[in-house]
């Protein structure tokens, strides 16, 4: 299922902007549905193609079809009915004792089935973002490595654009929701560029070990370089309030109008992630009413 590397894109069918990004962040994510949804109810866009990592590429495969309803009535009375994210017990069968992959990807297959997939087919193309180890490098080292670097970056950078996979030699590759031949397939993507060890677990696709696009690349920005040098706008959808990434002549950047506290990686705070998204439709809402009036 990977993606056509081509420098020119298809031409834009309509809407404000070429290409899309959607920004990694966990749980934050929720604000991006919020904020899709109340952008494209007021300004509908029909971009080239939306390029997502980790959970935000997860949100813009239902949000780009319409499903945001159903999948987060679902979520939010999952994550009211679960009582922990931890099962020790796990550990005794060589397992992580982190319950948020395995439920991660339960919840993707019941949502993607033979409509959802058509749906995709139908939708703007959505790139999802891994980013590869070195063939030498084994993956549980090439996980802990990178997560690690991140960590440093972050302390003296504050991370407004996360790149530190890529001076351990991690590779960034894209995934396809127009080239994806099964749900399987999909749920290997969107799981691997979800993969951040222990509390997700390493990816694989097409025969690769695959980790968290965004330890190479987040928000991740390389597929929209070759459409801004068109002179086309692109729009960043950022989960991070503070120490933000900044607009460009032609590339926009969007972020939470405060803070989104919910943890990343939660499976129990329903409030927390309804806050997110219901934060999200109030600054989408906000932006829109922006663009109408000509605003940058």
């Amino acid at each position: 299922m990977h993606a056509p590397q081509t420098d020119k894109p298809a031409a834009p069918q309509q809407g404000d902007f070429a290409a899309i990004a959607f920004a990694g962040g966990g749980a934050r994510c929720y604000w991006q549905g919020g904020f899709w949804d109340a952008l494209t109810a007021l300004r509908p866009q029909r971009p080239r193609f939306v390029v997502g990592v980790s959970a935000g590429a997860f949100q813009a495969c239902f949000s780009l079809i319409g499903a945001g309803d159903r999948v987060r009535e679902r979520v939010f009375r999952a994550c009211a009915e679960t009582k922990r994210g931890l099962d020790w017990s796990l550990l005794a069968r060589g397992r992580s004792p982190f319950l948020v992959g395995g439920l991660f990807r339960t919840l993707i297959e019941e949502i993607f089935g033979e409509a959802e997939m058509a749906a995709l087919r139908q939708a703007p193309e959505i790139l999802i973002q891994v980013a590869h180890p070195p063939t030498w490098m084994p993956g549980a080292v090439a996980a802990l490595s990178s997560i690690g670097a991140y960590q440093i970056e972050k302390a003296i950078t504050g991370a407004a654009h996360s790149r530190a996979g890529l001076y351990l030699g991690l590779q960034p590759d894209w995934l396809s929701t127009h080239a994806a031949r099964s749900r399987a397939e999909l749920a290997d993507a969107l799981m691997a560029t979800a993969s951040v060890p222990p509390f997700m677990p390493i990816g694989r696709v097409n025969g690769r070990p695959a980790l968290d696009g965004g330890l190479v690349d987040n928000p991740p920005l390389i597929r929209l370089g070759p459409v801004e040098a068109e002179g086309a706008r692109t729009l960043v959808l950022s989960t991070r309030s503070a120490r933000p990434l900044e607009s460009t002549a032609l590339r926009t950047v969007v972020r939470p109008s405060k803070p989104v506290t919910v943890d990343k990686f939660t499976v129990t705070d329903a409030d927390g992630l309804k806050a997110a998204y219901e934060l999200g439709l109030r600054d989408g809402e906000a932006f829109a009413k922006r663009l109408a009036a000509g605003q940058p």
